[in-house]
């Protein structure tokens, strides 16, 4: 009995050494990228980059699929907590992914347990803008403005609990105000209106805000990092704006739904590191007010597990409610 046990063992562990592993023939077909956002956006910008190299390198197709809808994104990345885990449907996404478990009731996945983080991506400063018709030139005299009048301002977020609406919290939180911050859907009615002067203060990523600085149809009053970006030098640091130092980025990262190999994930990681290394990508990046910042999957995972809990505590300190 014995010996059948082991024959029968050492002729499983040969056909495993004859079989491919999952990462050997990767990718055979197309590969599904899903952002959870319309097109046209800062995730979108990021992921046509990295899905347009990918397929090069990869000799493949990759492809971006916008899966708009839900609270934080949370169709799209539903859809892909969902799919098989053999590395042909990966989400690419930002920081409001993780955030959404403080936030909203009711989120059909877990945003650790049924994801596999591949790689953080790139990250980016926010510009902090004010309507056209402000006086204010920089946060301190925005600021002194809204403590004499505060009845005649109201902020603003793209998305409920996106990376732009904790910053505005955290300089709420600086300057001592209770303002209002009303929640859109998406960057686009929220940039119309404090262009028409109907908001009056906003952080946004580079990509969608700086056009619109640069066109004066918006104020920018700072940016969320410790220094000028040479993308627009001409925009003060928040401590330069006249406020304590802040740094804060908007992240993105490339996921794949749980239980995927290790191998494949590595695979997919490595060439993600080696497209982010590319001078190409990082001028393009750059462009769109993004640094590569690739990571491993596991540093990327230490990396998220350090996020939630600084994101937690911004939400508790800033008292904002779960919707």
């Amino acid at each position: 009995m014995k010996r059948i046990t082991l024959i029968v063992a050492l002729a499983a562990a040969a056909l495993a050494l004859a079989q491919p592993t999952a990462a050997a023939d990767y990718p055979s077909k197309t590969v599904t990228v899903v952002v959870p956002y319309p097109a046209g956006g800062s995730v979108d910008g990021v992921a046509r980059i990295l899905a347009y190299k990918l397929g090069e390198t990869f000799s493949a197709t990759f492809i971006v699929e916008n899966r708009a809808g839900g609270a934080g994104g949370t169709v799209g990345a539903n859809t892909v907590a969902k799919a098989a885990p053999d590395g042909y449907t990966l989400l690419l996404t930002a920081s409001i992914h993780v955030i959404t478990p403080f936030l909203f009731k009711n989120i059909p996945y877990d945003v650790v347990s049924d994801f596999t983080p591949i790689s953080l991506v790139a990250a980016g400063p926010l510009v902090v803008s004010t309507a056209p018709n402000i006086s204010a030139n920089n946060l301190k005299e925005f600021f002194d403005l809204v403590r004499e009048h505060p009845e005649r301002y109201t902020f603003a977020t793209s998305s409920f609990g996106s990376a732009g609406h904790l910053a505005v919290e955290l300089l709420k939180r600086q300057a001592g105000v209770n303002t209002l911050v009303i929640a859109y859907k998406g960057a686009g009615p929220m940039l119309n209106d404090i262009m028409a002067g109907q908001i009056q203060l906003i952080a946004d990523p580079m990509l969608s805000s700086l056009p619109l600085a640069q066109s004066k149809k918006i104020k920018a009053l700072a940016i969320t990092s410790v220094e000028r970006v040479a993308a627009a030098p001409e925009i003060p640091t928040v401590e330069e704006s006249g406020m304590e130092k802040l740094e804060f980025a908007s992240w993105y990262g490339l996921w794949g739904p749980k239980n995927m190999p290790p191998d494949l994930v590595a695979k997919i990681e490595q060439q993600t590191a080696k497209i982010l290394a590319d001078p190409d990508v990082k001028q393009r990046l750059s462009t769109l007010g993004f640094e590569p910042r690739p990571l491993a999957a596991d540093k990327f995972a230490q990396f998220i597990a350090r996020e939630m809990a600084t994101y937690s505590g911004i939400i508790k300190d800033a008292n904002i409610k779960m919707e």
